[in-house]
């Protein structure tokens, strides 16, 4: 054997990154249904959608997340562009590129915007149930209105959306996180809190304490959850004003039925907000039981470089809230079509293909058998392939029917198997009868 004819090796397989999954039918059906209804829900409260980048600026993220959060210190995949050495980063969340946007256009000069977007969100971290490197976030934003009514307003938002997916049992908390001058009144008195304490801090805790101790009530630790629940609490050292606002929410809630329980130790993962925080969270999923969380960033456009304008939003994960329907038994039955269409010779497929155009044109889903490029395949396969459609209906485009213009509607879900002749020059008449209800 020669060296040009020697077997070369097979190519080796590639595959997906880790945590970064691939979204295949009949799953990605899941997906539309869960986004058409989002998208619906927005519509009616006035909200308009907005698409972003995925890749921003690493500096958008270090200044509007904070240094020292797990995010920018950790979880960011961060890059240097070889064309000019620009330090850039996949986007870990979406509301920091919003802002940027809203910023780099000018787009709040014309007054507040109620916006949403949609798309994947990237983190370098342990891959598992509900927490993947590659996940998918839908968020609600409201930008240039700094009452509390838009607070309120969010979390109803929120709280429809759960109903309108038939999601139970999540639960709201809610806390304020107060003013700048309030928390640095609370950070000294926390810091004062945990020195006194310092043999109780796990090695992340002692690092955090100087530089950003509120994150440290955030902790998973528990081992710390003794010297975290005697700690200062930031309700205690709000002014009238941050209290007046958090009250106002609340009242807001109360007025049209919405539980919600004060949690005086939730911060958010993000240094960015301010007053108002929340989030949604079900005890179905384990550790990963927040499915939507957010808050108040009236500072945030400053810090990116705009004119000082109030802010809120949430974002939820779309994989936790599909695994929450999945988890509570509400599964969505994957799409199939109205319509399989079976031809037995390809001298049929010019006159066919036509007729299923006239059909698709009339709002009816066909699904055309297409063949090996050796035929059309036997009519018993045809028609296995059409019942395994999930189709009501097969199409039968024999040479009979066509020499008379006619097609065969044959039923495939009454049982009896009920047939009848149609003209293929008539379709448009009766094509409705074979939509589904």
């Amino acid at each position: 054997m020669t060296e040009n004819t020697q077997k070369q090796p097979k190519p080796q397989k590639l595959v997906g990154v880790k945590g970064m999954n691939d979204i295949l039918p009949p799953d990605s059906a899941r997906w539309e249904w869960l986004e058409k209804r989002v998208r619906g829900l927005m519509a009616r409260y006035a909200y308009r959608n907005v698409r972003l980048p995925i890749v921003e600026p690493t500096a958008l993220f270090v200044r509007g997340l904070g240094e020292v959060t797990d995010i920018v210190e950790k979880e960011m995949y961060s890059f240097e562009d070889r064309l000019n050495g620009e330090q850039l980063t996949l986007r870990p969340e979406g509301t920091a590129g919003l802002v940027r946007a809203m910023v780099e256009h000018n787009f709040l000069y014309e007054g507040g915007k109620r916006l949403y977007y949609m798309g994947p969100m990237f983190r370098h971290e342990r891959p598992q149930r509900g927490r993947y490197r590659q996940f998918h976030q839908i968020g609600a934003e409201v930008l240039g209105f700094g009452g509390p009514e838009v607070d309120a307003e969010l979390i109803l938002l929120a709280r429809d959306l759960w109903k309108v997916l038939g999601l139970q049992d999540v639960r709201l908390e809610l806390n304020s996180l107060g003013q700048p001058e309030e928390r640095k009144a609370h950070r000294a008195a926390l810091i004062a809190h945990f020195e006194q304490h310092a043999d109780l801090l796990d090695e992340d805790a002692k690092r955090r304490l100087h530089s950003n101790p509120l994150r440290i009530l955030d902790t998973k630790n528990p081992a710390m959850a003794p010297v975290v629940e005697s700690a200062p609490q930031l309700l205690d050292f709000l002014g009238e004003a941050s209290l007046a606002h958090f009250n106002a929410v609340k009242a807001i809630l109360d007025a049209n039925g919405i539980a919600y329980r004060i949690n005086p130790r939730l911060v958010r993962g993000m240094d960015y907000y301010n007053l108002t925080v929340f989030e949604f969270i079900t005890e179905s999923l384990g550790s990963q039981g927040t499915i939507c969380g957010g808050g108040r960033y009236d500072y945030l456009i400053e810090q990116v470089g705009g004119k000082p304008a109030p802010a809120v939003g949430w974002a939820l994960g779309v994989e936790r809230v599909l695994e929450l329907i999945k988890e509570q038994g509400d599964e969505q039955a994957a799409p199939v079509p109205d319509v399989y269409a079976v031809i037995p010779d390809v001298a049929a497929l010019p006159q066919a293909i036509a007729t299923l155009q006239v059909l698709r044109q009339q709002g009816v889903s066909v699904q055309m058998h297409a063949g090996s490029g050796e035929g059309m395949g036997s009519m018993k396969s045809q028609f296995k392939k059409a019942d395994s459609s999930g189709a009501r209906f097969a199409l039968v485009f024999g040479a009979e029917e066509l020499a008379q213009g006619q097609v065969t509607v044959k039923s495939l879900r009454d049982g009896a198997g009920a047939q009848r002749l149609e003209a293929l020059d008539q379709a448009p008449s009766w094509a409705q009868s074979l939509q589904s209800i």
